[in-house]
């Protein structure tokens, strides 16, 4: 699909499972809107084996630190794993930019209400719900099937993944890492800094830089 004057140029930085379904999003976008909405120049990322090679067409540019030599693009932030979720945010930080250069991204699969809040660089994928008064933090990613109920905030830097299930009015802190398939009760509070294992039934407040697992959910460890 050619490109216009109107096209967004966009630079995903780096280059795992999640960056790659960013770069199938834009492309969904690009077909539901019959117009190249987006054009994808290039992934970012730190291994230097990748640089120079091409991932579905689109080639590797260089480290995170280069994103100031592209001044026209706008960015898209996949990075985010169990083993790397709390430093997403020094993550970002190797690139100075600023939240202006963030592009929210949504598929059109996506069903979010007219009353929730998303936050600049948030990456929503297929067939999630985000309901009334939600707020979605700064590059917050939510993978496919989530469903984010009434009034339930999700701090910056968290990584929400398939399936996960949060009732209304669930407080969710910033750098988190929610797994697939969890469920969270309503009213629950998780704090900052921790992760969720996937199946987990979460029915009570969880303290900052806490793992849990089960149903229901219990501590695994303090990170």
């Amino acid at each position: 699909m050619p490109s216009n004057q109107n096209t967004k140029k966009i630079i995903i930085l780096g280059t795992g499972g999640n960056c790659t379904d960013i770069l199938d999003t834009l492309l969904d976008i690009n077909d539901a809107q019959r117009k190249a909405v987006y054009e994808c120049i290039g992934f970012l990322d730190d291994d230097s084996g990748k640089w120079g090679k091409s991932f579905f067409g689109v080639k590797v540019l260089g480290p995170l630190g280069n994103a100031g030599e592209f001044p026209e693009c706008f960015f898209a932030f996949g990075i985010g794993s169990p083993s790397n979720y709390k430093k997403r945010r020094a993550i970002l930080g190797k690139t100075n930019l600023d939240d202006s250069r963030l592009e929210t991204i949504v598929h059109p699969t996506a069903s979010i209400s007219r009353m929730a809040r998303i936050g600049p660089g948030a990456i929503v994928f297929q067939n999630v719900t985000i309901t009334s008064n939600a707020s979605i933090g700064k590059c917050v990613y939510i993978l496919p099937n989530a469903i984010i109920s009434h009034d339930v905030t999700v701090g910056d830097f968290t990584c929400i993944t398939g399936g996960v299930c949060a009732s209304g009015n669930v407080q969710i802190g910033q750098s988190c890492y929610i797994g697939t398939n969890a469920s969270i009760r309503e009213g629950v509070k998780i704090g900052d800094f921790s992760m969720v294992g996937m199946g987990s039934v979460v029915v009570r407040d969880v303290p900052a830089n806490s793992t849990i697992i089960g149903n229901p959910a219990k501590p695994f460890r303090k990170n």
